[in-house]
């Protein structure tokens, strides 16, 4: 069985990092104390689990390679791919600055995305990632006749 890659659609990137931001919020308010750091250490390193996918693209069917190597995401590259919105994660608790910062990154993060020919937000440009789609082709099947 191999795996061949094309470019994530955009509407099912915003739609897989909503759920991301979906489970950080709920082991946030579920866990009182821990809550926050254990949110945050799945923000920086959810892109790193499961080959390359965080439990958002898991469940939309994307994934996060090496731009260079087409190698799944590594706990590396999703720190650094996700350290903007980790920013503005620890900024969040500030009132006013700290929402408004996380508007402008997000806002910033998609209008770069918008103009990427390659379809990089600023964070995948810094870990020299991409987000694909990905269809499996099984070679060893023989096609039968009915």
């Amino acid at each position: 069985m191999s795996e061949k890659f094309t470019s994530a659609d955009l509407v099912l990137r915003i739609i897989a990092k909503i759920l991301d931001f979906i489970i950080i919020v709920a082991v946030t308010e579920v866990v009182p104390k821990a809550g926050f750091f254990a949110g945050l250490a799945y923000l920086l390193i959810g892109d790193g689990l499961f080959d390359g996918r965080s439990l958002g693209k898991k469940l939309i069917g994307l994934k996060v390679i090496s731009a260079d190597t087409n190698k799944p995401c590594s706990f590396k590259d999703s720190i650094l791919r996700n350290s903007t919105f980790a920013i503005g994660y620890l900024l969040y608790k500030i009132p006013w600055f700290g929402w408004i910062f996380i508007v402008i990154v997000s806002v910033f993060e998609f209008i770069i995305l918008l103009g990427s020919k390659e379809r990089m937000r600023l964070g995948d440009e810094i870990a020299k990632t991409i987000v694909v789609t990905i269809t499996t082709t099984d070679k060893d099947t023989v096609s039968r006749g009915t």
